[in-house]
């Protein structure tokens, strides 16, 4: 059975994950050891030599252990049970695994054992940072370095080989008869004639330009294609980082039409709405729905999945601004769905099932509670069209007497839009 690794993240999609580690107990009395099966496996999960979580739980529980690479096998001296040396694995992953900056495990060490340092570098993020080296782990791992590390040797080979590059330049454009290309004969391929071909390469304005726009056209395509190979995760990341450079440089209001291409380009449109909520919403999101509804419509317009996701990004937005917006929620979902970034059957799926996928679970709660008089609303809004337009015209009187029997006065305000909170 697999683990996130990080399992402080409880989302099931999470993409990194590794084997749940298997504690196997052998001997008695003072001979009593445990065996970590899998413990190779887990190790490569987490990129890191198996003897260095090995080495990190003997550490924390005090105890000595073996490792016998040839056969797999790691042990921890004692009677350990699996649960308590997964929970000191979580230890391991936090200090030496996980990135400070992202929290990604992908990461590498770079040890060297010369200045008694261990770096750590992202490749998700792209953080490069040192780690603390004062657990007992890290004396370990100084003297026993990654295999694909090394150990901090590597910059002074790259020194000695541009020194010998340089040799080699100086010694081959130096005098004598290496020095000398008049000596040399030119190959048959360049001794005939070519009058008939033009080599040179076209140089004018306009030639120059072609090339360039034939260079941006390709790395662009280059990009294209690297970007989409990328995991959700990182998509969504750039995608954040775009919007975020729209608003902060000020020309978000007129680039509806370049966010949705972007997050089309990274195939993540669906998400667009939960990205969008979180920059361009706070406690003024009644207003912020006016002022952004068209960047929402590009998303949301019959597309549920895009609408469950504003949801999601609502929910974001009420738990930041609890105390403007926990009251305001029946009103603020109505200018949602008034704008028509949220359908009737979006609303009441999502009013039938509270989740903790975005907010706490007594907060998710809460908000619900807030909603259910609007929901009620709607339903009954919903059953009163499906009669003739009579009724209808009828029904449209009793609107605000029925929403008197239901909602309390403040409210009820906003519901009938009346202005309490405008």
């Amino acid at each position: 059975m697999s683990v996130n690794v990080n399992r402080s993240v409880s989302d099931q999609f999470y993409r990194y994950k590794m084997p749940r580690l298997i504690a196997k107990v052998e001997g008695k009395g003072n001979g009593i050891k445990t065996v970590i099966v899998n413990m190779v496996d887990v190790a490569k999960a987490l990129n890191r030599p198996p003897t260095y979580p090995t080495k990190f739980i003997g550490c924390e529980l005090g105890a000595q252990t073996q490792f016998d690479t040839k056969n797999d096998r790691y042990i921890v001296n004692g009677s350990h049970e699996a649960n308590k040396l997964q929970d000191m694995l979580d230890g391991f992953i936090r200090k030496f695994v996980l990135c400070a900056e992202c929290d990604n495990p992908e990461t590498d060490l770079h040890v060297n054992p010369k200045k008694q340092t261990i770096g750590t570098s992202c490749k998700a993020c792209g953080y490069r940072g040192m780690l603390d080296t004062r657990h007992k782990l890290c004396t370990f791992i100084l003297k026993n370095p990654p295999e694909s590390n090394d150990s901090g040797s590597a910059s002074v080979k790259k020194e000695k080989e541009k020194k010998n590059r340089k040799k080699d330049k100086e010694n081959g454009s130096g005098s004598g008869e290496a020095g000398n290309h008049d000596n040399f004969d030119a190959p048959e391929a360049v001794d005939r004639d070519d009058d008939d071909e033009d080599w040179a390469e076209e140089t004018t304005e306009e030639a120059q330009r072609r090339r360039m726009e034939e260079i941006s056209d390709h790395a662009k395509n280059l990009t294209l294609s690297e970007d989409l190979e990328k995991p959700l995760e990182d998509r969504v990341n750039l995608f954040y980082s775009f919007v975020k450079n729209k608003k902060e440089s000020g020309t978000i209001d007129a680039a509806d039409k370049e966010i949705l291409a972007e997050a089309e380009r990274l195939d993540v449109k669906a998400m667009g709405p939960l990205i969008l909520s979180e920059l361009l919403f706070n406690e003024n999101i009644r207003d912020q729905i006016k002022k952004y509804k068209r960047h929402f419509l590009r998303f949301c317009h019959n597309n549920k999945k895009a609408q469950k996701y504003l949801l999601g990004g609502f929910e974001c937005v009420v738990k930041l601004h609890q105390v403007q917006l926990l009251p305001r929620v029946p009103i603020i979902l109505k200018d949602l769905y008034d704008a028509d970034l949220l359908e009737e059957d979006v609303i009441f799926a999502w009013a039938e099932k509270v989740s903790k996928k975005y907010v706490s679970k007594e907060l998710a709660k809460e908000i619900h509670a807030k909603a259910a008089p609007f929901v009620k609303w709607l339903k009954e809004a919903e059953e009163e069209s499906e009669g003739s337009e009579e009724e209808e015209e009828e029904d449209d009187e009793n609107v605000e007497v029925e929403l008197s029997e239901v909602l309390p006065h403040v409210v009820r305000a906003c519901i009938m839009d009346i202005g309490v909170y405008k």
